[in-house]
């Protein structure tokens, strides 16, 4: 699906969409973007911010509240590194500045519809996966988190990160490796990216997330989570 108020803009995105053979619905504002995701399920929304009814950040905040995981990227006249990272913080996994290679947005859809396809596949090929590092669980068949037994509302990049580094409680992931995790190899999208999701999360996991106890920066190489009960210091 496509939201795009400019129609030229539309109708260009909507063309190589088509010559990639994808079949793409496109809409011209933020409510009927709402109104066809929740009809028509699509696989991926490129999702123009600046839009009449309601914005695109309007809409990834919804789609998010409503637990809808489709992969959303952004697409915005605004280059700011705020606007990037609002956008990112609300759920949007890929963003994009105008103007654009064409070219470039056909390679992060394949990113993106290939990283959702995977995902698929995994969770319905899997058995029982949870993950446990502690009170934290994250169950990737059901894309759940909690802790201590309260649920954990995550984006879908935040949760990705999340699910990675919960397989392997204690070692040291780089910001390069967690990249990866986000959106695979994609030279175009930065470090910062991380370190906001890892900032985000912890204010949903830590107690005090000034002061983490769950997800600790390894300094110079990168971030790891642990087991806080293993690690607290014994009584003497």
């Amino acid at each position: 699906m496509v939201a795009e108020d400019d129609e030229k803009q539309a109708e260009l995105v909507r063309r190589y969409l088509e010559h990639e053979g994808h079949a793409v619905t496109v809409v011209g504002d933020g409510l009927a973007a709402l109104a066809e995701v929740r009809h028509r399920e699509p696989d991926l929304l490129v999702l123009d911010v600046m839009m009449p009814r309601a914005d695109g950040l309007d809409v990834v905040r919804v789609l998010r509240a409503e637990h809808r995981e489709l992969p959303v990227l952004m697409l915005t006249a605004r280059s700011t590194e705020d606007d990037l990272l609002l956008g990112l913080d609300l759920g949007a996994d890929d963003y994009m500045t105008k103007p654009y290679s064409p070219r470039e947005l056909m390679a992060r859809v394949r990113t993106l519809l290939r990283r959702s396809r995977r995902g698929a596949e995994s969770t319905a090929s899997a058995a029982d996966q949870t993950l446990r590092c502690g009170a934290l669980v994250v169950d990737p068949d059901r894309h759940e988190v909690s802790v201590e037994g309260l649920p954990v509302d995550c984006t879908p990049g935040e949760f990705r990160i999340l699910a990675a580094m919960a397989t392997e409680p204690e070692r040291v992931f780089s910001r390069q490796r967690l990249l990866e995790e986000l959106h695979g190899f994609d030279r175009y999208i930065s470090f910062r990216t991380v370190d906001v999701h890892i900032m985000n999360l912890r204010k949903k996991i830590e107690p005090a997330p000034r002061r983490p106890i769950r997800l600790l920066t390894v300094f110079g190489v990168g971030y790891k989570l642990t087991d806080p009960a293993k690690n607290a210091p014994r009584a003497s």
